[in-house]
C-alpha cells in the first residue's frame, strides 16, 4: 500500500506517506483486519482484502457500518 514501514525486534517504526494505493492485502487477526478496511478506504485504488473470517468474528455486517459513513466497500464472495 505504500507505508514506509521498518522492523527491528519486537518493534515497528512508521515513517508517513502522503498517500496510500490499494493493494491485495491480508487480514491476520481482527484488529489487523479492521485497520486495513480503514486503511483501503483512504487509499487510492482498490484494496482487496483476503482472510475476512477473522473480520468478522468481531465485527457484525462491518461493510454496511463503512457504506454507512460514506466508504465504497463491497463483500465479494468467491
Amino acid at each position: 500500500m505504500g507505508a514506509h514501514i521498518i522492523t527491528q525486534g519486537k518493534s515497528a517504526y512508521f515513517e508517513g506517506v502522503p498517500e496510500l494505493t490499494g493493494a491485495p492485502v491480508n487480514a491476520t487477526d481482527l484488529r489487523a483486519g479492521a485497520a486495513l478496511i480503514i486503511a483501503g478506504v483512504i487509499a487510492n485504488g482498490t484494496t482487496e482484502i483476503y482472510n475476512l473470517n477473522h473480520i468478522d468474528r468481531g465485527y457484525e455486517n462491518i461493510e454496511e457500518k463503512f457504506k454507512n459513513l460514506g466508504a465504497k466497500i463491497k463483500r465479494v464472495e468467491e
